[in-house]
């Protein structure tokens, strides 16, 4: 990792606090995907691998995980923090705001915590900030330092960093996507990963279900100021008789950032888990980097990448629509 933002100071930094520390704590960032779930099975095997006290902490309600990743061996997990939590050094994985993890694991200003994340616009809350926006992924980071550290990859941590690396990147086809990610995906297979076996569960064996809630919001799509945005919806209504958990919206946004003539794709899902509070999840995709999507998300509360970011609100469909029409014509200096 060459010194971009600063990221080979810090990298250094870690390196030398999880040499000498012997206690730690691992977190992510609610409703984990791919690159958070992988980057932190990763980390705290990599550091149970160098004797350390390590423990992975999520909250109870996110559980059980999205299908796709409920292959993952969560040994060492706890739902509740440590009871010597204050002892322990926090190590934050793929979380670009301290706000993101639901459970209060900080404790006083004497918190120790390494942050350490790939998103822009992480708002550096760590004692130690290790952020590079040039990394395909945070998983990336965790191999780099996985490396430096001499650790041995072991099946399970290869398959945990390939799945962060594969979904982060989109199948390796976001511009995200440079030579290290693939440099990355190499040395991985060749440790074990079962490149096809990771793939299915990822993308395949998809529950019928998933295929009804698609249906439903290929129903939905309106498309907006000669198709630059592209949106669509999902109702409480629509998850409930597709007979749908509200993961298996993943990947929808997808269909609609691929249609020609998009800028923008936008997928607004009611929250089943949140009944009655009218709460929606966006999630926003830019298709050719024309508009920093992450700029729209930290405008509704959110945040993210350039091409990828969300955020929740309780905006109407009709207030939210004119919202994202707005954000995008400023950007791309027109009318909306």
């Amino acid at each position: 990792m060459s010194d971009r933002n600063g990221a080979t100071a810090a990298r250094d930094q870690v390196l030398a606090e999880i040499r000498v520390g012997q206690q730690f704590v691992c977190v992510t960032h609610e409703h984990p995907d791919g690159d958070a779930l992988g980057s932190l099975v990763a980390m705290h095997r990599i550091l149970t691998a160098l004797g350390k006290d390590s423990v992975m902490l999520m909250a109870a309600d996110e559980f059980p995980l999205p299908y796709e990743y409920r292959f993952f061996d969560l040994e060492g997990l706890s739902t509740v923090p440590p009871d010597d939590i204050d002892e322990r050094t926090i190590v934050f994985l793929d979380c670009g705001n301290i706000d993101r993890n639901p459970l209060s694991v900080v404790k006083g200003a004497d918190a120790h915590i390494l942050n350490i994340d790939h998103h822009h616009d992480n708002t550096r809350f760590g004692t130690v900030d290790l952020v590079d926006a040039e990394a395909s992924c945070t998983a990336e980071i965790v191999w780099d330092l996985m490396r430096r550290l001499g650790v041995e990859v072991e099946p399970e941590v290869a398959d945990a960093l390939y799945v962060g690396l594969v979904t982060d990147t989109g199948k390796f086809m976001y511009e995200n996507t440079g030579p290290r990610a693939h440099q990355m995906a190499a040395e991985l297979i060749a440790a074990g990963v079962d490149v096809h076996g990771i793939y299915r569960r990822l993308y395949e064996d998809m529950p019928y279900a998933k295929l009804e809630l698609l249906a439903r919001a290929l129903q939905h799509v309106e498309r907006f100021d000669d198709g630059a945005l592209t949106f669509t919806r999902l109702t409480r209504d629509d998850f409930r008789l597709a007979g749908a958990e509200e993961s298996y919206s993943e990947g929808i946004i997808d269909h609609l950032r691929s249609v020609e003539g998009t800028k923008v794709a936008a997928l607004a899902g009611e929250l089943v888990s949140d009944a009655g509070s009218g709460r929606k999840k966006v999630s926003l995709r830019s298709t050719d980097g024309e508009v920093d999507v992450s700029a729209i998300a930290r405008a509704g509360g959110g945040g993210g990448h350039r091409q990828a970011a969300g955020f929740s609100t309780q905006l109407t469909d009709e207030e939210l629509t004119r919202f994202l029409r707005e954000q995008v014509a400023a950007q791309l200096g027109v009318r909306s």
